[in-house]
């Protein structure tokens, strides 16, 4: 269990993905463009079982942003993409209306 405040430090905000590629040095990466409104952040992922390139772009979806960044096979990675899984399925959180893209995640 974490306290709410530990909760309140985490900035999750919607974005756009607006660019994807695969890691040529790694068989399960995607290197993601992501537009937040303000600026564009790039994230790795391992979503290569689960999405083609053109199912993920222009996907809204929700992104926590304030992770310190990491590199994955040579990328820098700047945040985390949300998703649901079950084992088997990995599914992106995305909203249901359209929003501006920035927008806090509360």
């Amino acid at each position: 269990m974490i306290e709410y405040e530990d909760f309140k430090k985490s900035d999750m905000r919607i974005g756009r993905i607006v660019g994807v590629e695969k890691i040529k040095r790694a068989k399960k990466l995607y290197k993601i463009k992501v537009n937040l409104g303000d600026k564009t952040i790039q994230i790795v992922s391992s979503l290569i079982d689960y999405y083609s390139e053109d199912e993920l772009l222009e996907k809204d979806i929700v992104v926590l942003t304030n992770l310190k960044p990491v590199k994955f096979s040579g990328e820098i990675s700047e945040g985390m993409l949300l998703c649901a899984e079950n084992g088997k399925d990995c599914v992106l959180l995305t909203v249901d209306k359209k929003i501006e893209l920035g927008s806090r995640v509360t």
